[in-house]
C-alpha cells in the first residue's frame, strides 16, 4: 500500500525495535533514487490532517529487486555468523 515518507521512517524505527533511525536527510535521496531506478513509484495525495504528501509504493520491479536483495542478505547473515561462530558449523 502507498505510505508518505515520514510513514516509511516511523515503520524501519518501529520494526527495529527503535535501533534503526533514518534522518530525512538520507529517506528522501533513497527514496529518490529508488524511483529512478523503477522500483517505487510516487503519487501526492492529501494525509489524514488534509496536508499534500507523496505517497511511495513498491512497483512489481522493486518487489522482485526486494526478493533477490533480501536473498543475497540472508546468504552474508549466514556467512557472517560462520565467521564471527566457528565453532557453531551448520
Amino acid at each position: 500500500e502507498p505510505v508518505h515518507g515520514y510513514a516509511i521512517a516511523q515503520k524501519i524505527r518501529s520494526r527495529s525495535g527503535e535501533v534503526l533511525t533514518v534522518e530525512t536527510g538520507s529517506l528522501y535521496p533513497a527514496l529518490h533514487r529508488l524511483e529512478r531506478q523503477k522500483w517505487v513509484k510516487s503519487e501526492w495525495k492529501l494525509t489524514e490532517s488534509k496536508q499534500r504528501a507523496k505517497y511511495y509504493r513498491l512497483t512489481a520491479l522493486g518487489k522482485k529487486q526486494l526478493s533477490a536483495d533480501h536473498q543475497r542478505w540472508l546468504e552474508l547473515v549466514r556467512a557472517i555468523s560462520a565467521v564471527m561462530n566457528p565453532e557453531v558449523q551448520s
